[in-house]
């Protein structure tokens, strides 16, 4: 059951689970906050700690109300398309053979079967970055593994609306947002070292922030690169 916190002009949704430690959420594209919290916990307690977070949550809000958005996808001729931070056109060529993406020096090949519609030629796309960031991801796994003395049950590269990555320190199940394979390659390094990290480190604590500061030096600014480019469109729902 879902219980409603009111403070003001922030609304926050309360969500108790059978968990050891309180967790709290601010979510694109508006900044609504939900809490996750222990079912020991009180309300009121959980409230006490919401008020003690105002400013953090504001400040996040502030982040992603003014994150420039990318217009929606139409696949269409000459339409913009990313890949690896940089900005290709996307040229469409119809043909009876199997469909299939390829990247030239300035355009994003799309070879697509007469008459497919924006929905056919979305699913082609979305597919060929999903491949591109599995081969991607693969290598860097690996090789962070090595250095950090940990090893995933397994990596998965799926669409993901709220997060850049996702890690499961029970399971070891590691997730990676499709669109990475759209940013620059080293926001998709900092993703990697900071989702095995949390195989050492689950909360985003002192400890988490010094095996960062330790591994990756640059990580900071890889955040806050990435966390300024335009994100997806999205017909969000909640």
């Amino acid at each position: 059951m879902v219980s409603r916190i009111d403070l003001g002009e922030i609304f926050i949704d309360v969500l108790k689970k059978d968990i050891k430690n309180i967790h709290l959420s601010v979510n694109p594209p508006n900044g609504k906050v939900k809490i996750s919290a222990p079912l020991r916990m009180s309300l009121d307690a959980i409230r006490l700690f919401a008020i003690s977070k105002l400013g953090w949550i504001k400040t996040q809000q502030n982040k992603m109300r003014s994150q420039p958005r990318e217009t929606p996808r139409e696949y269409l001729e000459k339409e913009s398309h990313f890949v690896w931070g940089q900005r290709y056109l996307l040229r469409i060529i119809e043909a009876n053979v199997t469909p299939h993406v390829e990247l030239t020096h300035s355009d994003l090949v799309l070879t697509v079967r007469p008459g497919s519609g924006e929905e056919k030629r979305q699913e082609i796309v979305q597919k060929w970055y999903r491949e591109q960031l599995r081969v991607a991801v693969a290598p860097l796994v690996h090789k962070w593994e090595q250095i950090l003395g940990v090893q995933a049950a397994a990596f998965f590269v799926r669409k993901m609306k709220t997060r850049w990555g996702s890690c499961n320190p029970s399971s070891r199940y590691i997730r990676f947002n499709t669109d990475l394979a759209k940013k620059p390659s080293q926001c998709l390094e900092y993703i990697v070292v900071h989702e095995l990290i949390h195989l050492l480190e689950p909360t985003h604590n002192k400890n988490f922030i010094d095996l960062m500061d330790q591994h990756l030096p640059t990580w900071k600014c890889c955040r806050d690169h990435l966390n300024s480019m335009p994100v997806s469109h999205e017909d969000w729902r909640y």
